[in-house]
Order: structure tokens, then sequence, then C-alpha cells
């Protein structure tokens, strides 16, 4: 190995430390089968996850990482710098053009502000949206929020347009409660609800959106142990086009056999600390083919959000979204997939 490929590999592995140390994992005992980490990034990143709770290491972390001058912007520019995105996609199906914005990973903490969340809600409804679709991951832990508060702010987006949510690994469960988080989904899932947002819980509904059919689907969280795709495509058919929601985009593969055109995630976070030049970034997910941005999954689209809120309080090269996606009309054709799985 060149003396320029260690050094890129030493950057790369100093910057999955200290991803894995601020998100952690997935652990072992929730990963389905037949799901294989790629090995196209040359690092072995372990499944154990590694506890991280005090926002202080997280800072000692990235200084040396980073530098200073880098560092400081990480942690106080960047985070809130709130980007708007939009990107457009065929829908074979589509009657009429449907205008959506995409939210994800909203992240409710100490470590994100409340202008931050409050910001990107508006953000969202002046896009003026036909559909609103929020993936997951509404807080970070059990800390750092109000309930009502929460209730009130999400009320906003379904008093604009029809909105729908599915739950994130850190919104209640198995893996959330053994970090900090609650011990089941009932909290989140209260607030969710009392805002008028419909939470699909391994479940789908058919909207008249903008003149067009469609049926928006939620699967549960794959790290949680509550995914269960034929239940939640039991009342799918092939009459109108299917968005899927799944807060994991590693789920696309655990969907694969139902019906669907669009699948929606956040999770990664778009990697969170970006290596410049590199551009690499070991987002918590196998396949890293789906870490941001819509991209083409055999005859269909995944979109993945670099989300609004973080965890350990940091961004670098990557900035909080908030996306419009124009769903348009489209025949009904394969779309070129990046490689074949």
């Amino acid at each position: 190995m060149c003396a320029d490929s260690r050094k890129k590999l030493r950057i790369r592995k100093g910057i999955t430390s200290l991803i894995i140390a601020i998100e952690g994992t997935v652990p072992e005992k929730v990963l389905p089968s037949g799901l294989d980490a790629p090995e196209s990034t040359g690092i072995r990143v372990s499944l154990k996850y590694s506890t991280m709770t005090s926002t202080s290491r997280r800072r000692f972390l990235i200084a040396p990482l980073l530098g200073i001058p880098t560092a400081a912007y990480a942690r106080l520019v960047e985070p809130t710098w709130l980007e708007r995105t939009e990107r457009s996609c065929l829908i074979p199906g589509l009657r009429k053009p449907v205008r959506l914005a995409h939210l994800s990973d909203l992240h409710a903490s100490h470590d994100v502000p409340v202008s931050l969340i409050e910001d990107a809600v508006q953000m969202a409804i002046d896009f003026r949206p036909d559909l609103i679709c929020i993936t997951g991951d509404f807080v970070t832990d059990a800390t750092g929020f109000d309930l009502n508060w929460y209730s009130a702010v999400l009320s906003r987006l379904s008093g604009r347009a029809p909105s729908f949510a599915v739950l994130g690994n850190h919104d209640g469960g198995l893996w959330s409660a053994p970090r900090g988080g609650f011990s089941t989904t009932g909290k989140v899932a209260g607030f969710i609800e009392r805002s008028g947002v419909n939470l699909l819980v391994n479940r789908s509904m058919r909207i008249a959106c903008n003149g067009a059919g469609l049926q928006i689907v939620g699967m549960s969280d794959l790290w949680s142990g509550e995914l269960d795709a034929e239940r939640a495509f039991r009342e799918v058919d092939s009459e109108s086009p299917a968005l899927l929601l799944a807060h994991n985009p590693d789920s696309k593969t655990l969907a694969e056999s139902y019906n669907w055109r669009l699948m929606l995630s956040g999770h990664t976070h778009g990697g969170q600390v970006v290596a410049p030049v590199l551009g690499f970034s070991p987002a918590p997910v196998l396949d890293r083919r789906y870490v941001r941005g819509l991209k083409p999954w055999r005859d269909r689209w995944i979109h993945v959000s670099c989300g609004v809120g973080n965890i350990g309080g940091v961004r670098f090269n990557c900035r909080p979204e908030v996306t419009l996606l124009h769903l348009l009309p489209g025949a009904d054709r394969r779309i070129p997939a990046l490689t074949s799985l």
C-alpha cells in the first residue's frame, strides 16, 4: 500500500471512530438475515455499540480530528445552518404532480435547539406542499424537550397538508431503552398522534393528493426489531402508486417483494461529519450507497434525508436539510440501477 493510500485509510478510520462514538451501530441481535455490510470501504466496522453519553467527550473527539477552528465551525455554525433542497423524480402511475416535503431526524434534545426544529417546520410549510412526510427519530433520548411543545409544532404541519410519519430507532423500544431513551414508543407516538400527523406503524393509508391517488405505507424501525413488511403492505394494491416511509434505508431489502415506487428514509444524517475531498462518512447503515440524496434502486427510487437534528451537537460538510420532492407522472420504465445487489 502506498503512502497516499495509507494516509487516506487513516483518515477514514479516524472518522469511522468518531461517527461510531457519536451514534453507535446496530446491535447484532436485531440485524436481519441477508443484510451483509459492503466491503467496498475496506474498513471493518464492529457491530458492538459504543456507549457515549458525555457531550464533553464528543467535543473532545472531534477537535483533534478536524482542528480547533474547524471543530468550532462544526459545533457552532453548521448544525443550525438549515438548507433547502429540491429534487424531482418520475413516479409511474401518478396522474398529477405532487409536491412532497420530506423531513427527518429532528432529534429534539439538549444538543438540538428548539428554534432549529421550528425553522425546519416553517421551511416545510413555506414549500406549499401537497403532502408532508417525516421519517423518524423525533427525539434523541428521553430528555431535552417538552411533549406539549412538540405536539403544537407538529400540528402546524398537519394543518398545512396531509402529514404522515414513522418512528426511528431513537423513538423508544428495544434499541433506545438501554441508551437513555424511552422503553416503549408510547410517549413519542402520543405527541405525534395528538398533533394530527398520521403515524404509520406497519400499516398503510390511501389518500387523494392534489387530485392524485396515493398509498402511503409506513414500516416500523429496523433496529428496533419491530419492522413487519407483510403487515405494512397487507392492504396495498396496484391501483395507485405506493410511497414507502422507513427510517433506515437498509429496510429496502425487506420490502423488495412489495409494491412501492419511492422510499423515504433518514437515519444516516447524510453522514453528519463528512471528510473534505474524500467525501467519506461511515454512516450507520450497511449499504453506504444510500447515505444521502435521491438515488435509484432497481426499478424504484430511494430518497435519504440528511435530517434536521444531529447526535452530539456537531455537523461538518453536511448541513441539516428539509427537502421538497417534486413527484411527476412518468412512464412505466426501469430506472438505471447504481449496481445490482
